[in-house]
């Protein structure tokens, strides 16, 4: 019988560390690597046939419905000068791409488990999925932290993903999405889960790892791309006072007061800390999320801010990434009792059945959805969101 097959878009690069790059333990030579920017050149991607995946014991196939494209996917694509890709993180090729997905339930093993049901998933389930794959049994994961399994596969980025019709993923990291039925129409509902994966790493970034806002704190988000935008969503849900956002591009400023912005700064035109200081009355900001990847640039103005608002104890949350060192002056952390925390990815602490509780109780995050394409669409979007910052999120289709 001949295997099925469907379209697939994936990505290639040509391994080729540079001068004095040592392998990690956790690098697969000539396949994967954490340090993806100083390894991997040349990155292709290309539309081809695949073979349909068929379910473990344990695995789940979704059909895709919708996928978003991500920032992680663009800087993948783009490279420097040399030719070595942008983005830093684990990668390994060749991968089929994309990670925000939902779709149906499509096949399921005979012991993979709805963990709603404690049962068997159900076939036609609407269903989205975590991009971690966390192992369960490495220290970290068993310390409460997949996040940062040392076994850690990515959906979408060193294993297949979701810019295809079908994929095969474990049912730990399964979630259904029934609840969002009872608020939005079923094409509302995929998008929405395609969604729920940058809600979380949102969530992930400024309720578990900074720690929240009180009732009336301030807040203070530099760039609003999905995750700095999410975050304000998330964080006014949550009780935060005033919401300040500093971002340059007019188009994405538009969608802020959408999302729970109170005041949005171009940081082009105006003084940021000045700005800041000014709309909170000297205060400051309790948590500021830097959703930039620039810190060079935009971490001298959340020293100032620190240093100058009358806030006690306020965190910094570093979620974008970068390869570029944050310029510190330790002296502002000890006078203003200030700290700087990192945040990466966005699984466990019932992060994700939160998220889509928070969206199916009425926190639209809709307004991030700038742009739909189909999968013959999907590289061309890629190749323009290099340079376009006028879109947001744009997502891929596919049909039932």
């Amino acid at each position: 019988m001949a295997t099925e097959t469907m379209k697939a878009l994936r990505m290639y690069a040509d391994w080729d560390p540079k001068p004095g790059f040592k392998l990690g333990a956790k690098d697969i030579e000539g396949r994967q690597t954490y340090l993806s920017s100083q390894v991997w050149r040349n990155p292709q991607l290309k539309l081809e046939d695949v073979a349909v995946p068929q379910p473990k014991d344990n695995e789940v196939v979704i059909q895709i419905r919708a996928c978003g494209i991500c920032g992680t996917d663009v800087h993948m694509y783009q490279t420097d000068d040399d030719g070595y890709m942008f983005y830093p993180g684990l990668t390994g090729f060749p991968a089929t791409i994309g990670h925000e997905l939902s779709g149906v339930v499509a096949a399921a093993g005979p012991k993979a488990l709805n963990k709603g049901t404690n049962r068997p998933f159900s076939l036609g389930e609407k269903v989205c999925a975590e991009e971690m794959i966390w192992c369960g049994s490495c220290k970290p994961c068993a310390d409460g932290y997949p996040n940062h399994c040392e076994r850690l596969d990515e959906i979408g980025i060193n294993v297949d993903g979701g810019f295809t019709k079908y994929v095969v993923v474990p049912d730990r990291v399964v979630w259904s999405l029934d609840p969002l039925s009872e608020r939005y129409t079923e094409q509302e509902v995929f998008q929405l889960g395609a969604l729920i994966e940058p809600t979380c790493v949102a969530y992930n970034a400024v309720i578990e790892r900074g720690g929240g806002v009180h009732p009336g704190d301030n807040v203070v988000i530099l760039g609003a791309g999905p995750v700095g935008l999410l975050a304000a969503a998330i964080l006014k849900r949550n009780g935060a006072g005033t919401v300040v956002l500093s971002e340059p591009s007019e188009d994405r400023a538009r969608l802020a007061p959408k999302m729970g912005v109170d005041h949005v700064i171009n940081p082009m035109t105006e003084s940021m800390p000045e700005r800041v200081l000014q709309l909170t009355k000297g205060m400051g900001a309790s948590l500021f999320l830097e959703a930039t990847g620039l810190p060079t640039q935009v971490y001298p103005d959340i020293e100032q801010v620190i240093w100058e608002g009358r806030t006690l104890n306020s965190t910094v949350v570093v979620v974008a990434r970068a390869d570029a060192k944050i310029p510190v002056t330790g002296e502002v952390l000890q006078v203003r009792r200030a700290r700087i925390v990192g945040a990466q990815g966005h699984s466990g602490h019932g992060t994700f059945p939160r998220a889509i509780e928070s969206i199916a109780k009425g926190m639209d995050v809709r307004p991030v959805i700038t742009k739909t394409v189909d999968l013959d669409g999907v590289q061309a979007m890629i190749e323009e969101l290099q340079t376009d910052k006028t879109q947001c999120k744009v997502q891929c289709l596919m049909e039932a």
